[in-house]
């Protein structure tokens, strides 16, 4: 299937950006594909720092610090139960479903995979599978179910392109 994934990197660090945007692309293709998502999606994802990103949580949920990821999806799904009938949701120019926007920022995600003990691109696709389950319907507000249904998607699809930790 044919996404339209676009990606544009506003961040001081310099780094290998064609690597990334690949290894990002398989993770979001990774995770609509295990989701069994039937039509082709359009995603937005910004690469950033922790001041831009910290600007956007300040913004978009009124939280005064940097964070890993945030996710605005462009419409309330069901986690793990899409709609039989995607045609009102899709652009009618494009026929895409635009799933939503993520921004991810890179200096945190280099710092958590210090704090953790893997690299950065595990760190990265792993952010990216959970931004993506975001603009799916998936949430971990509660530290029940909800989380615990969260996770589980987040390690099979993370198994399913060997990105364990």
């Amino acid at each position: 299937m044919k996404h339209r994934i676009v990606i544009s990197f506003r961040t001081k660090e310099q780094f290998r950006r064609i690597p990334l945007m690949m290894h990002l692309k398989k993770c979001i293709e990774a995770t609509l594909y295990a989701e069994k998502v039937p039509v082709p999606c359009e995603i937005n994802v910004m690469v950033t720092d922790d001041d831009t990103i910290h600007a956007l949580n300040k913004a978009a949920r009124g939280v005064d610090r940097p964070t890993d990821v945030l996710s605005f999806p462009a419409f309330s799904f069901e986690p793990g139960r899409l709609p039989a009938d995607f045609s009102p949701y899709l652009d009618p120019e494009t026929g895409l479903l635009p799933l939503g926007d993520m921004a991810i920022s890179y200096e945190r995600a280099e710092a958590q995979a210090k704090e953790f003990g893997h690299s950065t691109k595990r760190e990265l696709g792993y952010l990216t599978i959970h931004s993506i389950l975001h603009l799916l319907g998936y949430d971990h507000v509660d530290e029940g179910r909800m989380k615990q249904q969260m996770r589980a998607r987040e390690d099979a699809i993370c198994a399913m392109i060997d990105l364990q930790r």
